[in-house]
């Protein structure tokens, strides 16, 4: 079997999804400090991974993806599966003002995701087989007010997913993409720590990852998590400006 290889290789998700993938597979956890992720190592052995081997990788230093990349295919290919789950949350209300934090949002979440799929595309379009798992968000969906520099990164970086889904069709290689709720865990403890109140249908990582598993699985190309988010949000994009404006932050 192949290989599985996680960018962002401390990512709660992108390690809970591999967990439940990982039998009978390599897995590669690309990460920074990727020394210390004894942790994440251990939960995949004992998921039946026949191999876990860490390599450095630094999602913003986009000059290093090519290189990464071609070193990944040409040690551990083919590859089966790349989980891009490196991302960050930042400070919203920061964000706002600061246009050097918004930047850095815009940067590892959008940009550098561009870097390190298409890459990831080129590769796996080159052996011809092969599925890239993209998380998206339901923030991206329709951007709220509380959020938009994240919510904006997460609506282009859908796009582009479902635009090179496409692209991709044919070719032997699949993009899953996922667009969760909320999800409490290590990404949100300090928003759930300040009193943030958990969205309607918040999701904890092992869930999304369950979904995402199962959506992989059955060889699908997107999943909302939960489900019931996709008639939801259909909804909430048709309400009316002014009233999408009034909703609580």
């Amino acid at each position: 079997m192949g290989t599985i290889v996680v960018f962002g290789g401390r990512s709660e998700i992108g390690v809970a999804t591999a967990v439940r993938l990982a039998a009978g597979h390599r897995v590669v956890l690309a990460a920074r400090r990727s020394g210390d992720l004894a942790d994440e190592t251990a939960a995949l052995i004992a998921a039946g991974a026949t191999e876990v081997v860490a390599v450095e990788f630094d999602a913003d230093d986009v000059t290093a993806h090519g290189p990464l990349v071609a070193a990944l295919v040409a040690d551990y290919g083919p590859i089966d599966l790349a989980v891009v789950a490196f991302g960050i949350l930042g400070d919203a209300a920061r964000a706002e003002t600061d246009v050097e934090h918004a930047l850095a949002i815009a940067h590892t979440d959008y940009y550098a995701q561009i870097s390190v799929i298409t890459l990831l595309a080129n590769a796996l379009r080159a052996q011809g087989s092969g599925t890239i798992i993209v998380f998206s968000s339901v923030a991206g969906v329709r951007v709220r007010r509380a959020n938009y520099v994240y919510g904006s990164t997460k609506a282009g970086l859908d796009g582009f997913a479902s635009g090179l889904a496409d692209a991709l069709h044919g070719t032997g290689v699949r993009l899953l993409l996922a667009r969760p709720g909320f999800v409490i865990g290590n990404m949100t403890r300090e928003l759930m720590a300040a009193g943030t109140t958990p969205a309607p249908m918040s999701v904890t990582a092992d869930q999304v990852a369950d979904a995402v598993a199962r959506a992989y699985r059955k060889g699908r190309g997107e999943v909302w998590i939960p489900g019931r988010l996709r008639p939801v949000f259909f909804g909430m994009r048709l309400l009316p400006r002014a009233v999408w404006r009034r909703l609580p932050r």
